[in-house]
This record gives structure tokens, C-alpha cells and sequence, in this order.
């Protein structure tokens, strides 16, 4: 990769700007760069703030406070779904309002002031709705590892910029598993915490009754924590060791929701997780997990209601068709009861006591390879819905409850592309998964970008 700096982790970027070895300048433009290099195969970024970031960059490096930067000088992709301030929140929709933000959401000001360079604006699918990155207004974002497969959604942009090394580190979001699946689907890892951990932006985009997080995407455990700290503006997370006793970990394949098949490249890679966790010294069993079939109608009931909301006072003949059909759905549900609060009791209680005798939960992150991009083009929303229903069904319960999930990655697919596991905690349990992590990326390194290069001009 050219440039010395694109490829480097976060930690080491901003350990070197911290010590005067690179400028937050000379950083940004060889990201920049890269991004003018490659971003026109992959789709990743809807918008780049070139000029504006040059000139924080530039200021960075006056700040009287540098060496004290978590971030400093740490190029980062922010997710369209969240208010970074002068350029507009487009969630990608046509319907959606291209006025400039007036401000930044509080997740972008805390980037903002660790030194972060906010490079950009990552394409999403609209409204945040699908686990593929095909929005209509804003066009398709490839994944970096085969230009012919989806990076996962609804945080692909954030995960295919990160995976190509355009940028150490995506803000994305999480209501049913849109940063766990880009990051399975691309070789990253990524975190979705538990609610309260990092604080969800009043107004803008639905929380879809309490089970959307926001949380970071990165290519090593240690920038994850980073990052994580930083939004969550606390030390937790930032020293990242492996665990220091032995841990119960159950693990499975079966799936939260009928009629799914499973692909045996993701059950292999899982049972070889499995046996890594238990040579390293970990009580490692088959156990039935805590969710169930029923629970996939709680998850999709909270989907509709965040749907319709999401609407509310948008143009409705600007939205895509379908989701215009999901819309309706939401708004006749809200009509018969109002929309659900929080995680149902009963179900909490069911994960409740499957953590008391194990402490993390390993299961696939998605039940097959990625997509290929286009796979439901024009499928309607009933044959997505069930599509998509076999294609995840690992994610979303953990959103239903809010329990902290992260997606590690596991291996490659017989046609070199990525496939992650799933690690999930009990509540508070964040540390401990990204502890989990930092131990299998010492046991079984794995590629930190996708070996995507810039095409040479034709002489």
C-alpha cells in the first residue's frame, strides 16, 4: 500500500502524532489518497469533507493539547445515519433532507475532540433497513475482498472503507446486527455494546424501540477499544489483554429462526473457534442457545414500528418501494398498539440465566458467505424479509434483549472471503468480549485488509 501511514493501525498513528514521527497533514492526505485510488470501485464513502478536514487537520497541529489525543490525527469514516455538522444526514434516502447539519451529533464531537479527521460520509442502504448496502439514491457499496459481494449492512460504507485500509477506523450502528455482519462479511472486527455503554443521539434515526447501538469497526482488537473508550468517553476498554482465568464459553450453530440452513464453511469455522477457546485452557461446550423461534416476530415488530418512524414527515413518494411496504406495516401495528419500550421481560430473563452458567456465548455472526451484490434487487419485501431471515439470524436476538455482541473474524470461504464468529456477553460484559477477541486475533492472526489495490492507469 502506498504511503507510510495507510495500512497502520489507529494506536500507532496516533502514538507517532503524539510524538511528533507524523503530522495529523501528512496523515490525512495519503488516506485521502488512497480513498481518490480506490473508492470508485468500492462506494463506500457517499461524500468526502476534503478541504474542511485539510483544515482541521491543519489545526490539529496547533492544538496545545496534542500529546494528550486519544485519536490524534486518526483518520475516520462516520456513518450517514449520524449529524456530522455542514454537510447533510441522508440515511440513505432521496427523501431525506440535504440541508448541511447544524451540528455535530455528541458521538462525532467526542471523535472530534480525541483528534480524530472526519473524512467522510458512508453510504448506508435506506433508512439503515437492510444487511446489504444498495441504496437507490446513493448507489452500492462493494465489499473490498470481491467487488462482486456486498459488504453487509447497514455499516457496509464504514466496513468496506475500513477494510480497505481508506481509513483505520468506521462509526457505525447496530438495530439488528448492521455492525457485527459488515464486519463478518469484510474481516473486521466490530462491537455493538450494550445500551448505555455509548450514548444513542437524540432525534434523527429511530433506536427501533431500544435495540439500535452505535459502536466502532476496526481491523485489530486493540484500535476497537480505542475507539470504543472514546465513545463511550471512559478508560475501560483502551488496555486490551487476553483473559487472565479460564472462561465457560457455549457454543452453537443452531439458528434463531426456522426453516435456515446453515452453510458448512460457517458451522467449520465456528467449531474450529471452538477448539482454539478450548486448547487455550477454556471450559469450551455445545449448549442450546437463549434464543428462539418465536422471538424473530418480537424483532421484526420493533423493525416495522422503527421503520414507520423513520418515515414520519418524509416525502413518501421519494422512498424506495419497499420500503414504502415496510412503512405501511409499521404504521397499521402502530395503530392497533403503541410501539414496545424496551427488551421483553420474559426473553430477558431466558438470556439471564444462560449466562449464569456460561460466560460468553459463540455461534456463527451470519449463517452463510456474504451476498452477492444485487441478490434482492426487486424481491419485494416479503421475499426479503425471508431472505434475510435465513441469511441472520444470529444478530438480531442479541439487539432484542441489548446484550453486547462483537463479531471476530474466523477464517476465509472457499472463495476467499471472509466468514466471522460471533461472541456474545451478559450485560456489562463488553471488556470481557473484547478480551475474548484479542486473545483469538494472538492465537489465530488474521488478514487486517483486503488485498484490493489501486488499478494502474493505462499508459
Amino acid at each position: 500500500m502506498a504511503g507510510r501511514w495507510v495500512g497502520q493501525t489507529a494506536v500507532g498513528i496516533a502514538a507517532a502524532v503524539r510524538a511528533g514521527q507524523a503530522s495529523p497533514s501528512e496523515v490525512l492526505e495519503e488516506h485521502l489518497e488512497r480513498i481518490a485510488a480506490l473508492d470508485g470501485r468500492l462506494g463506500a464513502f457517499r461524500l468526502l469533507r476534503t478541504e474542511q478536514v485539510r483544515a482541521e487537520a491543519r489545526a490539529l497541529e496547533e492544538r496545545g493539547d496534542l500529546a494528550g489525543l486519544p485519536l490524534a490525527g486518526v483518520p475516520v469514516a462516520i456513518k450517514d445515519n449520524v449529524d456530522l455538522a455542514g454537510v447533510p444526514t441522508r440515511n440513505g434516502s432521496a427523501a431525506t433532507s440535504d440541508e448541511p447539519a447544524a451540528a455535530d451529533a455528541e458521538l462525532v464531537r467526542r471523535l472530534r475532540e480525541a483528534g480524530a479527521l472526519l473524512v467522510g460520509k458512508t453510504n448506508v442502504p435506506e433508512l439503515c433497513l437492510w444487511p446489504f448496502n444498495e441504496s437507490e439514491a446513493f448507489g452500492d457499496s462493494r465489499n473490498p475482498w470481491s467487488l462482486d459481494h456486498t459488504p453487509g449492512g447497514s455499516s457496509g460504507g464504514s466496513a468496506a472503507a475500513v477494510a480497505s485500509a481508506m481509513v483505520p477506523i468506521g462509526l457505525a450502528t447496530d438495530g439488528g446486527g448492521s455492525i457485527r455482519m459488515p464486519a463478518s462479511n469484510c474481516g473486521l472486527v466490530g462491537i455493538k455494546p450494550g445500551p448505555g455503554v455509548v450514548p444513542f443521539p437524540p432525534g434523527g434515526v429511530s433506536t427501533w424501540s431500544g435495540m439500535s447501538e452505535f459502536g466502532p469497526l476496526a481491523t485489530t482488537v486493540a484500535d476497537l477499544g480505542l475507539a470504543l473508550d472514546v465513545l463511550a468517553s471512559t478508560g475501560t476498554y483502551r488496555a486490551v489483554a487476553p483473559p487472565d482465568r479460564p472462561l465457560r464459553v457455549g457454543y452453537s450453530a443452531k439458528p434463531g429462526a426456522a426453516g435456515v440452513k446453515v452453510h458448512p464453511e460457517v458451522r467449520a469455522a465456528m467449531e474450529a473457534v471452538a477448539r482454539v477457546l478450548a486448547d487455550a485452557g477454556h471450559q469450551v461446550e455445545a449448549a442450546d442457545p437463549p434464543w428462539r423461534n418465536g422471538d424473530a416476530g418480537r424483532i421484526l415488530q420493533r423493525v416495522f414500528y422503527g421503520c414507520a418512524e423513520d418515515t414520519d414527515g418524509l416525502p413518501w413518494e421519494a422512498l424506495e418501494d419497499r420500503t414504502r411496504a415496510e412503512a405501511r406495516v409499521g404504521r397499521l401495528l402502530r395503530r392497533a398498539r403503541p410501539a414496545p419500550t424496551g427488551p421483553p421481560e420474559r426473553v430477558v430473563a431466558r438470556y439471564r440465566a444462560w449466562f449464569e452458567d456460561h460466560d460468553v456465548l459463540l455461534s456463527p455472526t451470519l449463517a452463510t458467505p456474504p451476498l452477492r451484490v444485487g441478490a434482492y434487487r426487486g424481491k419485494g419485501l416479503a421475499r426479503t424479509l425471508l431472505g434475510m431471515t435465513r441469511y441472520m439470524p444470529y444478530c438480531p436476538p442479541l439487539n432484542l434483549v441489548g446484550f453486547p455482541a462483537a463479531s471476530v473474524p474466523a477464517t476465509t470461504s472457499a472463495e476467499g472471503l471472509p466468514l466471522g464468529v460471533q461472541l456474545a456477553a451478559a450485560p456489562g460484559g463488553e471488556a470481557l468480549l473484547l478480551s475474548v477477541a484479542r486473545q483469538l486475533e494472538t492465537l489465530r492472526p488474521w488478514p487486517r485488509h483486503a488485498p484490493l489495490e489501486p488499478v494502474a492507469a493505462p499508459s
